[in-house]
């Protein structure tokens, strides 16, 4: 029997040639969210696109107001005024005033603003109002300024923040609610982002049964089926449903020749063992070739991947065979199919951001392969992850480890990384720590 292959030199074979799909959509910002941008963005409008206002108050010209004190304050005609949305119908001369909202345009003749809260209104008679109220009501005949503002005070200038044609996102940039909100503001009506990568999933198993159908006396739920297609879109792909095959080389067949025909890759649970009913490999064989079996971790040892060439594609067909329990299936998805689906989708950061913990309590697996324990961390009252002097998560285990125990997957947050030389890492030991909740 060949020897297991290492956990990274599985990572590189099916790694290897995988390019980001073209693109593929053009989409309203906020429709973009989550995908990536196959082209750099330009803004089509400056931002702001005319000067405007940062504050509500007064539009002034900074010369009228430069010996303005608390004491000693300036008086000013008020002229007019100038809300959001509105064009300013009137020009700010010497000794006068326009009262502005904020988000308005600056009127002409005017190079600062004053904030309300360092005024006071005077009526026709000259009688103060009240001092700093609400720049609302009737419009005062004039102000008083009781302090200072130097040229461009209180002003959003004008492409202070970009100008039009600047470039505001890169090809390969993930459109996140910021962007979505940059790239809106700056006009771009469309984004052009990368195609969604199409992921064929297909379960297999004479025992496995669709949810809500009679299980008899053999049948078990398909958890594999659902779980892997969430699995996908969580990475960033389009599930294509095969539904469940017989443990018969022929409807695996007939299953698999469609995700060819529609998919970029087809990810199918069970089969993949030594058994006399386990169908994948040969199944993949006939549509294409395996170019690496069995896998030095645990859960997850039984693995396959290979390639199928279809007429008129340029690329190959991606093909993963990943074990039947479960957590298997979780666990090499994590490490060997989602790295893909997000490469395709022109992720630029293909795996779980990486961190150290230290168990709380022992943990065992088989040496000479990779365990990848389900544990959680431990949280103070705010859900922050508690960490020790060192900086470590503290971790325990989210459950039975066993590759059939869904709860403890369910209640993972993260998984612990035990390195191949070791069959147990005692309470206190540091590992590395993937996180599951974070791309």
């Amino acid at each position: 029997m060949s020897a297991l292959i290492p956990v990274e030199a599985a990572q590189a074979t099916v790694l290897a040639g995988v390019e980001p799909l073209g693109a593929g959509d053009a989409l309203a910002p906020e429709n973009a969210l989550g995908r990536v941008l196959a082209v750099p963005v330009e803004a089509a409008t400056s931002l702001p696109p005319w000067d405007n206002s940062a504050m509500d108050g007064y539009a002034v010209r900074s010369a009228d107001v430069a010996a303005a004190r608390e004491g000693d304050p300036v008086r000013l005609a008020v002229v007019g005024e100038v809300r959001a949305g509105g064009e300013p119908d009137v020009r700010v001369l010497h000794g006068t005033a326009v009262r502005i909202a904020t988000g308005a345009p600056v009127p002409p003749g005017a190079d600062a603003v004053v904030p309300v809260e360092q005024t006071t209104p005077l009526d026709q008679a000259g009688s103060l109002g009240p001092r700093g109220r609400e720049a609302t009501g009737p419009l005062p005949a004039a102000v008083l300024v009781h302090e200072a503002a130097g040229v461009g005070g209180a002003v959003r200038a004008a492409g202070s923040d970009v100008r039009q044609g600047d470039v505001i996102a890169r090809a390969g940039d993930l459109v996140t609610p910021p962007l979505v909100a940059l790239t809106a503001g700056a006009g771009v009506a469309r984004l052009s982002v990368r195609r969604r990568p199409v992921v064929a999933v297909l379960a297999t198993g004479d025992e496995v049964r669709a949810a809500g159908q009679p299980l008899g006396t053999s049948g078990i739920p398909d958890a594999n089926g659902p779980g892997i297609r969430s699995l996908v879109r969580d990475a960033g792909g389009d599930a294509l449903e095969l539904g469940i095959a017989e443990d018969r080389l022929e409807d695996v067949l007939t299953r698999l020749r469609r995700g060819l025909a529609e998919a970029d890759l087809v990810v199918v649970a069970g089969g993949v063992s030594v058994g006399p009913y386990d169908v994948v490999r040969a199944a993949f064989d006939t549509v294409g070739h395996v170019d690496l079996w069995r896998v030095a971790l645990q859960p997850g040892k039984p693995f396959a991947f290979g390639r199928a060439d279809v007429p008129g594609r340029a690329s190959p067909v991606l093909l993963f065979g990943l074990p039947g329990n479960p957590v298997s299936v979780f666990v090499t998805f994590e490490l060997f199919v989602r790295p893909v689906i997000r490469r395709l989708a022109g992720h630029q950061r293909l795996h779980r951001p990486a961190d150290r913990c230290v168990l709380e309590e022992p943990v065992s697996k088989s040496q000479g392969r990779r365990g990848m324990q389900r544990v959680t961390a431990l949280r103070d009252a705010d859900g922050s992850p508690l960490r020790d002097a060192e900086g470590r998560v503290r971790v325990r285990l989210a459950g039975g480890q066993g590759s059939h125990v869904l709860s403890a997957l369910a209640a993972a947050d993260a998984l612990a990384v035990v390195p191949e030389a070791l069959a147990r890492a005692e309470a206190g030991t540091e590992l590395e720590l993937r996180w599951l909740d974070r791309d």
